[in-house]
């Protein structure tokens, strides 16, 4: 199968699958997600995933019928449908059941999507041009729910003027971006937001963390502005796909390229951890 779709144990290409209207994806975006990347069939960091995913389950009340184990037998299974010889992204997500449009729960089981095709990781030899903008979207943005319009305004915005990504900041403090995480070097230090209410414990956010304190990079979770980023060595983004792909730009300004040798460091520790757990080269860097 070039693309794999499983609803509730239903199996199909994703063109193919269909979903009840009464889903509460459909009326509510009344749901929670996670994904990541796999190659040559494995799955790249599950069980850190699985366990945000659990997170975001538990945050908005959901239950499922599957443990962590067992939903990630479901996903694996799925993976070992997809007939490709690059990288996969892998989708999942919980709905709150399927019933009339009714703004309190239902009485019914939870949905079960996972969603799979063909995708590359991110080039980290091309730097990214982004934008700034002020973060109005909700106060828990630590949960990876479904309903996703304020970044999906924000990425047409973006893509309108030429760039690729949105910083968001909360008057001066940084939060981080519409579908990735944003950290940057300063010094030789490696700083990211802290965790909290307004960013997404990213997953490769994460990563770098543990990649700093393996080779002795100095990092810090601590609240950074806007005029730190401009004066940043580095701006670093970060996401499942993305391992730690450089800003060259922000708001028409060009930023960064004093460090790209720490940078060129810790991209590479990550690529090579991808590439041990999943036997895939990659041509990323």
């Amino acid at each position: 199968m070039k693309t794999v779709a499983y609803y509730n144990g239903r199996i199909s290409e994703i063109d193919d699958m269909r979903i009840p209207l009464n889903d509460r994806s459909v009326f509510f975006g009344d749901g929670v997600y996670d994904a990541t990347m796999a190659a040559n069939h494995r799955l790249f960091e599950a069980d850190y995933h699985l366990e945000r995913f659990f997170n975001s389950l538990s945050k908005v009340d959901i239950t499922i019928d599957f443990s962590k184990e067992e939903l990630e037998t479901e996903i694996q299974n799925c993976v070992n449908l997809a007939d490709s010889d690059g990288t996969l992204f892998v989708y999942w997500q919980a709905t709150r059941g399927t019933s009339r449009r009714n703004f309190t729960f239902p009485e019914t089981d939870a949905n079960i999507i996972i969603y799979i095709y063909e995708a590359p990781l991110t080039d980290l030899r091309k730097p990214w041009k982004v934008i700034t903008k002020e973060d109005t979207r909700f106060l828990h943005c630590d949960i990876k729910t479904i309903d996703l319009l304020p970044a999906v305004l924000a990425s047409e915005e973006a893509k309108r003027k030429g760039c690729s990504e949105v910083i968001f900041h909360r008057g001066d403090r940084v939060t981080e971006c519409a579908h990735n995480n944003v950290q940057i070097l300063k010094n030789g230090v490696f700083i990211t937001p802290p965790l909290d209410n307004l960013i997404l414990p990213g997953t490769c956010r994460r990563h770098f963390l543990e990649i700093c304190k393996r080779l002795g990079v100095p990092c810090e979770e601590s609240p950074f502005g806007i005029d730190e980023l401009f004066s940043a060595d580095e701006v670093v983004i970060t996401c499942s796909s993305t391992f730690g792909v450089p800003v060259c730009e922000i708001d028409g300004k060009a930023v960064g390229g004093k460090d790209g040798r720490l940078l060129r460091i810790l991209q590479t520790e990550c690529v090579a951890d991808f590439e041990r757990e999943t036997g895939f080269k990659t041509d990323i860097l």
